[in-house]
């Protein structure tokens, strides 16, 4: 199975170089960046220092300043615009970055099909989550056909309910709050039917910037005054769990400046604060690693992959739970920070897995269930 990788591109269309600047420009803006000079960021580029510091004089010519300070053997940084321009492609990844892989895996899994010799592709719906992208990127390396679908976590349930997945991923708090979030899952599952497969353990948190300037320790702080708040779409479990944490304490969303400020991912979210365009945001804690910010642990997360028990031996499955249980995938997790390949790959019945779905929604999963 061929992976594919699709990417955004930058057009400046008031621009003669428009459709070629940018894309040469980002990764030397970047590699100024994390190096702290040109020549090391030459040497990440492949460019020559010449060609280097031309393209950074028309950057500069096309948004009318300029976009590094420095001089040669001096160390070179990022002006304020330079830092912006940065961070806004940063943005622009974390916010596309799971719609364009839902696109390429769908393709992919278009290509597999046509093939002479396919054996077709494992559907998977799932709230986006480090461990999945792990995953797939995994499958599809190992040549096993896969089509992951990104929605949150209701919509993927609701996806596996009418049959449009083979598994569909969530996630579930562990302590008190499990079964007050159990049970607006709970009517989608059916312990007759279904089972579970245990990806990861996460910790969930509020992401702050780096040392956590305006000094957020709980949910309660996240309603002070002038404190900007970025949050997750409704329908997504991170958002679900905001929810039942502001209702406990008490707070009011509409105290919350920026509650109603939607991002679709963990990494978006990070992105938008380290971006300074936020201070506060709910997300795991492998996002918050990623864009070098602060993170305030609340809880941990369980994430599973339900499936139908009748599917559980078909060589298709099969072939996911080995690759979920072997040493290279979880050093693969491990990789990320934040996560834990805690029972990873391990089937497990509703009942012992969720001890508390019985008592969270019966009446509603009976009702959906006929």
């Amino acid at each position: 199975m061929h992976k594919l990788l699709i990417k955004p591109i930058w057009v400046l269309r008031d621009h003669a170089e428009g459709d070629q600047l940018m894309h040469r420009l980002i990764p030397l803006l970047a590699g100024i960046h994390d190096t702290g000079t040109l020549a090391a960021a030459c040497e990440r580029t492949g460019d020559s220092y010449r060609h280097a510091w031309g393209l950074l004089q028309r950057g500069r010519q096309a948004f009318g300043a300029p976009l590094v300070i420095g001089s040669r053997g001096r160390g070179a940084k990022l002006t304020g615009l330079g830092d912006k321009l940065l961070w806004a492609e940063k943005r622009v990844a974390a916010r596309l970055s799971p719609l364009l892989e839902s696109v390429a895996s769908e393709v992919e899994a278009e290509l597999e099909r046509a093939s002479p010799d396919s054996r077709g592709a494992l559907r998977i719906h799932a709230s986006h989550a480090f461990a999945i992208t792990a995953l797939r990127d995994f499958l599809v390396h190992r040549q096993m056909p896969v089509e992951v679908t990104y929605d949150g976590s209701s919509e993927a349930l609701a996806s596996f309910h009418h049959a449009a997945c083979d598994m569909a991923g969530f996630h579930i708090p562990k302590g008190d709050l499990e079964r007050e979030v159990l049970a607006l899952h709970a009517k989608w599952l059916k312990p007759e039917a279904h089972v579970l497969v245990q990806v990861v353990e996460r910790r969930q948190g509020i992401i702050v910037a780096p040392g956590n300037p305006r000094g957020v320790a709980a949910i309660a702080d996240l309603a002070r005054p002038h404190l900007r708040f970025v949050n997750r779409q409704p329908g997504s479990g991170t958002r679900i769990l905001l929810d039942r944490l502001l209702a406990r304490e008490g707070v009011k969303a509409e105290r919350i400046q920026g509650y109603d400020r939607q991002e679709y991912t963990h990494a978006a979210v990070a992105a938008y604060i380290a971006s300074d365009m936020a201070d506060a945001g709910l997300g795991v804690e492998t996002a918050a690693r990623q864009f070098h910010l602060g993170f305030v642990p609340l809880l941990t997360e369980r994430y599973f992959l339900v499936m139908r028990r009748e599917a559980r031996d078909s060589p298709m499955i099969q072939g996911v739970l080995a690759a979920m249980r072997s040493r290279e995938f979880r050093a693969q997790l491990a990789r990320l920070q934040g996560l834990e390949a805690v029972n990873c790959g391990v089937v497990q019945e509703i009942e012992a897995a969720l001890p508390g779905f019985e008592a969270a929604a019966p009446r509603a999963r009976r009702k959906v269930a006929g």
